[in-house]
This record gives structure tokens, sequence and C-alpha cells, in this order.
């Protein structure tokens, strides 16, 4: 039996009764009326969601494409550490939705999406439902305050208002904003567990805080709380370019948080803040949850690791990081910006194909991250990851990595060339 089917099987029992969704029994007022062609509705414009929208428009031309998504504008994750010290022009990471999709030639719909009705194929926003055929979610990650403030709403609230993660592109503005009102002291950093989006990005950022530091020769230093193994290139340059400004703690699993006293405590020890960018772990998206595509015991959709379409549903897609993990052999994809564009292409291949009558292609994505591990003297990282399917069916990862004493923006040139992928020709 394959990794897929033994998998598939395993987590429609786990489904139980969330498989199958509470009747929305409140009228609502279609959005969108429907026509005589077949519909995909993307729900979240991240890269994911916009890359499965345009490969789908390019692949189906006979299929109404429809890209739903609540922020005014696309603001990218990638290279905003970069844009957090001003070394990236605030231009180069933002799009209009609206011009993109008139471009490309698929709808684009902004609106909040309330709730996904799978048994009547239809997505919930606050003006109205959207019919689907095919549904694909691109919805990212949330926050789980849960381990450390239980069902508490106050201190959770007070900690994601004051001391937020931005780890959603909407917050990376405000975040640059506290940074540049920080007068001094202790700003302690906490990595979430394992899985998280971007694994390198919390090193590089605490990197960039550093730098910051320096250029307003502040009295302080960045205290980084990590419960996970460390990557090794940032182990050399913590202890050379920035060994009087970062304090990093290894093995730091956070007991307990108090956002009003602003501390923290580990399994060691107490420490009190000044300012802090506090990273809860992370899980899938609100809308996984509501449209019941989590599997019971996890924290992430489940889907077949070849197509992205969930096991709770033929119909559904699943896309970027609010996947489960896909291999017993490594576990989880890693979750950055090209890992989930490659994702959206391939879901948008796999409804092409069962549009057409015809079989899909086989298909695995593959990534690219370049991290900025320092920048008095600039030092970059490339990750390249690479997937294959072995003999016996179960998905192999490669990783390799390249270090680069002497950068020459090779990361804003691959953000330029997905950009492209994403929105086309300038």
């Amino acid at each position: 039996m394959s990794f897929s089917r033994r998998a598939a099987l395993i987590s429609f029992a786990a489904l139980g009764t969330t498989a199958v969704l509470p009747r929305l029994v409140r009228a609502a007022q279609p959005l969108m009326p429907r026509g005589n062609a077949p519909r995909a509705v993307i729900v979240g414009g991240g890269w994911g969601g916009l890359a499965a929208a345009r490969r789908l428009r390019e692949l189906a031309p006979q299929i109404d494409v429809v890209l739903i998504e609540r922020a005014g504008e696309f603001r990218s994750l990638p290279l905003s550490n970069r844009w957090l010290i001003d070394q990236v022009d605030d231009r180069l990471l933002r799009r209009d939705y609206g011009r993109t999709a008139r471009s490309a030639g698929y709808e684009f719909l902004p609106a909040d999406v309330t709730a996904i009705d799978r048994e009547r194929r239809q997505v919930h926003t606050a003006a109205g439902v959207v019919d689907y055929d095919w549904l694909i979610l691109a919805v990212g990650i949330r926050d789980d305050y849960r381990p450390w403030f239980d069902d508490e709403s106050t201190p959770a609230a007070e900690a994601r208002r004051r001391f937020g993660s931005a780890w959603q592109a909407a917050d990376i503005a405000a975040l640059k904003a506290r940074l540049a009102a920080f007068s001094g002291g202790d700003l302690l950093m906490t990595i979430p567990p394992l899985p998280y989006r971007c694994p390198p990005a919390p090193y590089e950022r605490a990197c960039m805080v550093a730098t910051l530091i320096r250029r307003r020769q502040l009295k302080a230093r960045v205290v980084l709380l990590d419960p996970n193994p460390m990557m090794q290139v940032f182990s050399r340059v913590f202890g050379s370019q920035y060994r009087d400004l970062i304090t990093y703690v290894p093995q730091a699993r956070i007991k307990a948080v108090d956002p009003f006293r602003r501390t923290v405590t580990t399994d060691f020890e107490t420490l009190r803040f000044d300012d802090a960018i506090l990273m809860p772990p992370q899980q899938a998206g609100d809308l996984a949850w509501q449209a019941g595509l989590v599997a019971a015991g996890t924290d992430w959709a489940a889907v077949d690791p070849a197509s992205h379409r969930t096991l709770a549903d033929p119909r559904v897609f699943v896309v970027g990081d609010m996947i489960d993990r896909v291999s017993p052999l490594f576990g989880h994809y890693p979750k950055t910006g090209e890992m989930a564009l490659r994702q959206g292409q391939i879901a948008a291949a796999h409804i092409a194909a069962e549009a057409a009558g015809r079989e899909a292609p086989k298909l695995l994505p593959a990534s690219t991250c370049f991290v900025l591990a320092g920048t008095e003297p600039m030092e970059m990282a490339r990750i390249e990851t690479a997937y294959r399917f072995r003999g016996d069916g179960l998905i192999q990862q490669a990783v390799k990595q390249h270090y680069d004493a002497q950068p020459r923006d090779e990361d804003v040139a691959w953000a330029k060339g997905m950009f492209t992928e994403l929105f086309g020709a300038a």
C-alpha cells in the first residue's frame, strides 16, 4: 500500500464527523451568479493562491477562475526582513490584486471569507456566497497561543497587540514602526517549535534587528529563545558579527508568557524584556479548521502529497504553509514562498486535467530560499530543496546549502523571477 493511500485511510478515520460540516441553514445571497462554465475558486491571495489562479487561466481557459482575498493589496513576506532595515524598495514587495487579475484574465473578489460549505460547494463571504466546482484553499497559518495561555483570551490579545509575531504579511509594516520606536534594553524574540513558516526567517530577522540596534547606537540586545536545532550558518554569524548584540539561548522551550509583566519563562529561567517579538506555535489557518480539513491530532490540513487534493474532499485542494506531513521520510514540506507557488501550480494542473478529462501530470514542488545571514559585511546562504518519488512511491527530499560571502542581491533577482510567475512581466 502506498504512503498516500495509507495516509488517506488514517486521515479519513481521524477526521470522523468533522469531515461533514453542519448545514449552513441561513439563506445567503449569491454573489457571483453561475454561468455555463465550471468554476474554480481560490481563497487566499498569497504566493500559492496567486500562482494557482494564473496557472489555471493558462491551462484551462474554459474554466471560470475566481480569486478571493480580503487584503487590499499583495505584500510579500520573502525579502521583508531586508525591507525592515531599508535594503529593499517597498515597491518591489507590493502589488495590486485587481490589476494583476485583469492582466491574467481571472476574476478578483475583494472579500472576507467567513465559511466553506463543502456539502453545497459554496464559499461564504460577508456579502454573499460564491459557488464552486473546485476549491483551492491557500489561507496560510495562524498563531496558536493555547500552549502559552490555554483558552484565556485577554493575555493572548495583549501579546498579539503589543508583541505580535508579524508572521503575516499584513503585520510587517506595524513591526517596522515598532522597531523604529524601540529605544533600548532587551528585545526578546521567541522562535516557534517546528514546523513553522520559513524556518530560517526568525534567525535572519534577529540579525536585521541587531543591525538596526548597531546603526542607531542603542544600548540594547536581541535575546533569541530557540527550542529547535540551530541553523549552523547563523551560529558562526552570531558569534562574529553580532557577538555583543544577539544573545542566543538554545533548548528554550516556552512554559509561560506574561505580556503584562513582560516576562517569558522557559524550562530553566524567567526572562524579563523591554520589548518583544513573540512568535507562538503555528497551525493551519482558520478556514482549514472550519471546513473540517484538519485531521484529529494534528494542526495542519491533510492532503494527497502528489496532487494537494485534500483527503477529506476530492473537490478541495490545499496549498502553501497550511498542509500537513507529506512523507514519513522527512515530514513536512518547508513552508516557504516558492514552495507555496509550486504547490499552487500543481493543484491548478490537476484541476485543469480533471476538467479536460485527462490524466494529471505527476509533479512535485521545489523550493529555493535565500537567507541574509549578516549585513556588515553582507553574507548570504541559499537553500535549495528538491523532491523525487522513490521506487516504493514515497517522496524523498534532497537539500543543498550554498554559502556566499560576497552576495550581489541574488535574492532580489530570485524574487523578481518569482514575481514574474505570479504577476506576469512588468
